[in-house]
């Protein structure tokens, strides 16, 4: 990956997690692959495999969606977050499977190019019953791609937190994919009422799992938002719009304030350099401190102080972070006084 990653490191979680979670997908497996040679005896590999690893992928889908609320809902579900990016590779190998068998058996046999076929063999865009889903399918498996294979910190790092979030979010993009691929095409063929109230049951668990934790969210922020009020903070700007290892500076109640973002820390310092007056703000951190962009002064940003053996000393201010926003109480402390930064969450 990069001479400053190492392999991964499979602890004893992590290795604990993958056994739960192969247990849990052996299972899945084997009750459906049991069931369909009970209901259908006469079923082939190439179509028990298919539909398995449809179902099974399906399944896991419907889990990684639901760990995100059920985590902000109660903590005791922090654990399965932790490592759910193992639960997606292995659900897109699972959905690769089922793509790759239902391209052989149904797109490999003819003079087209298989992955050409799948675009081309059927043009019913404007029917429900034959509309062409195995299109809608492939594109989602293309995102489900994309995800596993920047699963890996070193994509976190180096797309950047913002960027490898919003690509991520793609999951709900593949998953709404996922859920016209079945119903346009899989429930078309299926008559038991059975298939069509899985799907209704998966998708209303997901959608009202996050109408709750948005429920929930929104009270704890109003409540924090309150509270930053009531404490005299101000809401000022977007963590997103200061630059990493940069800063942007605000005026708040005739208060010059730089506000740095680094090491996933947010920390103010008063924006006006004690050397010759150099705004702080236009500066970057370097080496762990606040640089003027003039003459080079340094300062650390959690008290404002200049490094050993220099004295200059900065005033401070404390500061939140709320859903993103930053907040900064612009009463000043005494020049060189430690404030605790905010630390931004972890993506």
């Amino acid at each position: 990956m990069g001479v400053n990653y190492k392999a991964v490191q499979w602890n004893r979680q992590k290795k604990n997690y993958d056994v739960v979670l192969w247990m849990i997908i052996g299972g899945i497996v084997l009750l459906f692959s049991s069931l369909q040679l009970v209901i259908h005896p006469e079923i082939t590999a190439e179509t028990l495999i298919i539909r398995t690893s449809a179902l099974t992928a399906f399944v896991l889908l419907h889990l990684i969606l639901m760990i995100g609320p059920l985590a902000r809902l109660d903590t005791r579900f922090l654990p399965l977050l932790y490592n759910r990016r193992h639960l997606g590779v292995s659900m897109f190998l699972i959905a690769l499977i089922h793509g790759a068998f239902s391209i052989i058996q149904f797109h490999a046999l003819g003079d087209v190019n298989p992955i050409v076929s799948v675009f081309t063999s059927n043009p019913n865009y404007q029917s429900i019953s034959e509309f062409p889903f195995q299109i809608l399918g492939f594109i989602a498996l293309l995102i489900l791609f994309l995800m596993a294979a920047t699963s890996h910190d070193f994509w976190l790092k180096n797309l950047s937190p913002e960027i490898w979030k919003g690509l991520h979010m793609g999951v709900y993009l593949a998953y709404g994919l996922v859920i016209a691929h079945v119903a346009t095409g899989a429930l078309q063929y299926e008559n038991h009422p059975v298939y069509w109230g899985i799907l209704f049951v998966g998708f209303t668990a997901v959608a009202t799992l996050h109408i709750f934790a948005s429920i929930k969210e929104n009270k704890v922020l109003t409540a924090l938002k309150t509270n930053a009020v009531n404490e005299g903070f101000v809401e000022v700007l977007n963590v997103e719009s200061i630059p990493i290892s940069g800063a942007k500076a605000v005026f708040i109640h005739n208060q010059n304030i730089a506000i740095f973002r680094y090491l996933n820390r947010i920390s103010a310092v008063h924006n006006v350099c004690k050397h010759q007056m150099g705004p702080l703000g236009e500066g970057e951190i370097v080496d762990g401190c606040i640089t003027c962009p003039w003459h080079g002064y340094q300062y650390i940003p959690e008290n404002g102080r200049a490094p050993e053996p220099f004295i200059e000393k900065l005033h401070t201010y404390s500061v939140k972070v709320i859903d993103g926003k930053v907040w900064v109480n612009p009463t000043p402390k005494p020049e060189g006084t430690y404030v605790e930064p905010a630390i931004l969450e972890q993506q």
